[in-house]
């Protein structure tokens, strides 16, 4: 599997498999189906309750603990820093393992910076191998990370062919920081399975519309973390490292970018509000 070079020098698959929306009884078969079909980096979180699933299928998959990358995050109702401290052993548990490769703060909101400071001792005692954040905008980004002591190495926001992130990426990288996506199907919205553009693209070298949306992110230096439930789609999400666009290919994806969510503004003030009812 192709790896990254995060800020502090670990290396971490650019091609993993999400967890988000997969439900706790299904998640320990679909990690299971991952591993078998070539994933090596698994994406939970704890707001998504299967947590033990993930370890679950982690320590029955024979895979020696040190090839597979484990990410989580830490929810809003945990963030200041004893409440945050005391969740990361908790995932820890859940996980059934000693250390998480990455952990990152799951929202911009409550008391990030408390949370952010347990991150930063978990690491420092070898807890956890990386640390970051997602959903930050340019803006909280870079009070965050000029303010801590440890950047983020992984900034995790909503990143397609819709919403490209173009100059979030390039803030990101003035830090060392590695752009993860969310979302990388924009979850089905704006038609994107029968989009022409991508369509088009995919014909001319044998490929889905998915995958082509996957290869453009990989070409791009993003981290992807591609969902699905059937184990013959995480094999096609996989395989996307036999072509590669070309920059005509990738100069009209680029045009596809409304630049805006399809989902929610973080800045938005009804935005805060639902985030505040789910502490």
């Amino acid at each position: 599997m192709q790896t990254v070079k995060l800020n502090n020098g670990v290396e971490m698959p650019q091609m993993g498999y999400g967890v988000y929306q997969v439900s706790p009884a299904e998640c320990e078969r679909c990690v299971s189906d991952a591993l078998k079909v070539g994933y090596r980096m698994i994406d939970t979180a704890q707001a998504y309750h299967n947590e033990e699933g993930v370890g679950n299928a982690v320590r029955k998959s024979g895979i020696p603990r040190s090839d597979i990358f484990l990410v989580s995050k830490v929810w809003i109702s945990n963030y200041g820093y004893e409440r945050a401290k005391a969740s990361i052993d908790e995932s820890l548990r859940k996980l059934q393992t000693g250390y998480i490769d990455l952990m990152l703060l799951h929202q911009p909101f409550c008391d990030r910076y408390g949370a952010y400071r347990a991150l930063q001792d978990a690491y420092r005692e070898g807890k956890l191998r990386a640390i970051g954040v997602s959903n930050f905008y340019p803006d909280h980004f870079i009070d965050l990370a000029s303010n801590m002591d440890v950047v983020p190495a992984v900034n995790q926001v909503e990143t397609h062919v819709f919403d490209q992130q173009t100059e979030p990426q390039r803030i990101m990288e003035e830090f060392g920081t590695r752009i993860m996506s969310w979302a990388p199907f924009a979850e089905g919205r704006n038609n994107f399975f029968s989009n022409p553009t991508l369509a088009q693209i995919g014909s001319r070298y044998g490929k889905s519309v998915a995958q082509v949306a996957l290869r453009w992110l990989i070409q791009r230096g993003v981290i992807i973390i591609p969902k699905s439930t059937h184990i013959e789609r995480m094999q096609q999400n996989i395989d996307i490292f036999d072509f590669s666009l070309s920059d005509e290919d990738m100069a009209a994806i680029a045009t596809l970018d409304t630049g805006r969510s399809l989902f929610f503004d973080h800045h938005d003030a009804e935005t805060a509000r639902m985030f505040m009812g789910w502490r």
